[in-house]
């Protein structure tokens, strides 16, 4: 419930995980939209998991292919699919989607009160080695912005 105060995409899973009965869970940011390619994107996340290894699993899509999207990449990705951040200046092949598949220990321990990111997590589970990436094989679209739904709209009825 985020009627009072908007809780950011941290806050606002830490708030929920009383409800939240499954480990690990998808979590969903409402500002993207996807169409699946060859492989199911919920599917790919759910057979890439491994839960000796991993807190998260993040859904990405390469910078390349990010449509409406104007970025500058936020992971690097190691053969593995170990993620690390892009540095402050610099480009990164790979944009998360907003589509995680996420551990409860991921918010387990010390969290801030009220609004936060998931990002002051994933550098947590990046600093333990336990933050991992999946790349999307279909279409993605970041519609955040009004004019990105336009565009994302026009991109998908030209086909």
């Amino acid at each position: 419930d985020e009627r009072d105060q908007l809780l950011e995409t941290g806050g606002g899973i830490a708030r929920a995980m009383p409800l939240i009965d499954a480990d690990p869970f998808i979590a969903v940011n409402a500002d993207n939209l996807w169409v699946d390619g060859p492989v199911d994107a919920l599917k790919l996340l759910a057979s890439g998991w491994d839960d000796a290894r991993m807190d998260a699993l993040l859904l990405l899509v390469p910078l390349a292919q990010a449509n409406c999207h104007h970025g500058r990449g936020d992971f690097h990705m190691s053969a593995t699919g170990a993620l690390t951040r892009r540095k402050p200046r610099g480009v990164a092949p790979f944009v998360y989607t907003g589509i995680q598949l996420v551990s409860k220990r991921l918010f387990a321990g010390d969290l801030p009160d009220g609004p936060f990111s998931t990002n002051i997590l994933w550098d947590r589970a990046i600093a333990a080695g336990r933050l991992f990436g999946a790349v999307h094989q279909g279409l993605w679209f970041d519609v955040g912005r009004p004019e990105s739904i336009r565009q994302a709209e026009d991109m998908l009825r030209e086909g």
